[in-house]
């Protein structure tokens, strides 16, 4: 351990006692795209004992230009993002536990999913799904680390229940302006610059380090040359999260159908988990061409759309947004 962390521990902030808290730490983080998979590779390399990742995507050509830990043979192969990574990083670091669960964070699985972890990291991409961490952290007191970036700009924060006010406090809103790296696009470096900001919070929090807590938001435009911090405060009495203790995002029904912003698909879910070689079959005679690997199958359909099924019974329509043409199609090639 002293090789490899040596010049970390020669940091007066962290030292050898900092060191060994980190590698008695675990962390989950949730969504391995272009935030998640910079948190990753600073949790791995700065020796956080314990890594688990949950993603519910595979790696496409078009998150190379951002998404640092993969290459062009996994957009090929179609691997999984949590199973890329967990390649890579493995490679990088072989005495860390890595956890990779390739599967969708829903309100009935989250309190499994973060069970035995010391903190939170942010890598999502939707409001809905940071709410529902938000949530499901304060109902079970583990901090959350927030981050989030779109075109050239990008946000972060760290929010410790029972220290500081929740996400709910700032953002009453889930929708919280609605713009995506699909639709208004992202260029690379704001990303490592709010991943950096969340690792350096998870870091202090992880190693002690409370009085150095940043306890503020910071919002960061980096095309534009504008940077700005908003203390957090008190939270808002009102609020139904961290005061009420209501936790409304894991008292929501969850949908069966959603439209992924801005991506034209349509994810599709509740079918039994899929024997992908058996659907092959099922599926070859009537599509346009089928590819697969152990996580996933996907099949070109004549309409000029695509069918990825997931093993874990998910289904992507990709090709439209449009839930009831997405629906129309699901029943004809997979059933009721």
């Amino acid at each position: 351990m002293r090789e490899r962390y040596s010049r970390q521990m020669l940091f007066a902030g962290i030292g050898e006692t900092g060191q060994q808290k980190l590698a008695g730490s675990s962390v989950c983080i949730v969504g391995m795209g272009a935030l998640g998979s910079s948190l990753a590779n600073h949790m791995v390399r700065s020796g956080v004992g314990k890594v688990r990742m949950i993603d519910r995507d595979y790696v496409e050509y078009s998150n190379l230009q951002r998404q640092m830990l993969y290459d062009e043979e996994d957009a090929r192969e179609a691997l999984p993002k949590v199973v890329a990574a967990q390649q890579k990083l493995s490679r990088i670091n072989s005495s860390i536990q890595l956890e990779a669960l390739f599967m969708d964070v829903t309100s009935s699985n989250i309190h499994e999913l973060l069970e035995n972890t010391d903190l939170v990291l942010d890598g999502t991409d939707n409001f809905q799904t940071r709410f529902l961490l938000n949530d499901a952290c304060y109902s079970m007191g583990i901090p959350f680390v927030y981050g989030g970036a779109v075109s050239s700009r990008g946000m972060s924060a760290i929010f410790i229940p029972g220290s500081t006010p929740c996400l709910r406090c700032l953002m009453q809103s889930p929708d919280a302006g609605g713009q995506t790296c699909d639709t208004v696009g992202v260029i690379s470096p704001i990303v490592d610059i709010i991943a950096s900001y969340q690792a350096v919070e998870a870091i202090k929090y992880l190693v002690g380090a409370e009085e150095q807590q940043r306890g503020e938001l910071v919002s960061i435009d980096a095309w534009h040359n504008q940077f700005y911090t908003m203390k957090l405060g008190k939270p808002r009495s009102d609020c139904p999260c961290c005061q009420l203790k209501q936790y409304p995002a894991l008292m929501q029904k969850e949908d069966t159908e959603i439209s992924l912003c801005g991506r034209e698909s349509v994810q599709i879910s509740g079918h039994a988990p899929f024997d992908l070689l058996l659907w092959r079959e099922k599926l070859e005679p009537a599509v346009n061409g089928v590819k697969e690997n152990p996580f996933l199958l996907r099949a070109q359909l004549n309409e000029g759309l695509r069918l990825v099924l997931f093993a874990d019974g998910r289904v992507l329509v990709q090709g439209t947004d449009d839930i009831v043409r997405a629906k129309t199609l699901y029943a004809r090639y997979i059933g009721n």
